[in-house]
């Protein structure tokens, strides 16, 4: 195979990576504006590039028949940079900002790049997740974080580090998730038949939904409404 085609899904994976190390740097300033939007706002926009990259290199790998090992480890890399360390990161700098907050709760968000780092070590030994996944996906992780944090910069939302515990256990449970048996479907289409694609179109059509009614804070409600329709028999054929 021309060593340039060959490449080309290792080059875009690289770019997922790019993504996840901007999305760090802005995170940092945490609500500091910078132009119409907050730092972390844009922190955000760097990872949904990120996960577009991460689409378009699977894809890509898939169309030029460019698979290999290399790629494989290169994508979990980057996907721990992008999904994992950039939303704790996030995460970190809002509640360090925010006075309510006790001092000791941003550390707890360490515990999210962790569990992503365990979550990605076992899929790449696991050979039961190519239609599947087993334990809650890193890139959902990321949008659940976003969804949050949208949730925490909202003059109500701030209300949640008023229970420092409360936000804690949701710290645990969903990092958890990451390393937990429980099954969930695949994104990726087969087919565009709505029969065996049920559970797709449904968690399509409840994205728009809730986005159109509560912006960016409705991705964690999406995240939290994936896991529950994973627990359908239906969505595991």
């Amino acid at each position: 195979m021309n060593r340039f085609i060959k490449n080309i899904p290792n080059s875009i994976t690289c770019l997922n990576l790019l993504g996840g190390v901007i999305a760090i740097i802005f995170a940092t300033d945490g609500y500091e504006k910078i132009g119409s939007l907050e730092a972390w706002q844009w922190a955000a926009i760097c990872i949904a590039v990120s996960a577009v990259a991460d689409f378009l290199d699977g894809f890509s790998a898939r169309l030029l028949g460019a698979f290999s090992n290399l790629g494989k480890e290169l994508d979990s890399l980057c996907d721990l940079v992008s999904f994992g360390v950039a939303p704790a990161i996030i995460m970190f700098h809002l509640i360090s900002q925010t006075p309510s907050a006790p001092d000791w709760l941003k550390w707890t968000v360490l515990i999210i790049p962790i569990a992503g780092a365990l979550r990605l070590a076992k899929f790449n030994i696991d050979t039961r997740q190519s239609s599947s996944f087993i334990g809650l996906p890193i890139p959902a992780n990321a949008i659940f974080w976003i969804g949050i944090a949208a949730i925490l910069s909202s003059s109500s939302g701030a209300s949640l580090l008023y229970s420092p515990m409360i936000f804690t256990i949701i710290v645990v449970i969903e990092s958890w998730l990451m390393v937990s048996p429980l099954r969930l479907f695949s994104l990726k289409f087969k087919s565009f038949s709505w029969k065996g694609n049920e559970a797709r179109y449904l968690l399509i059509s409840a994205a728009i939904i809730l986005v159109a009614l509560l912006g960016v804070a409705g991705l964690a409600s999406l995240i939290i409404f994936y896991i529950i329709l994973s627990t359908f028999p239906f969505t595991q054929k």
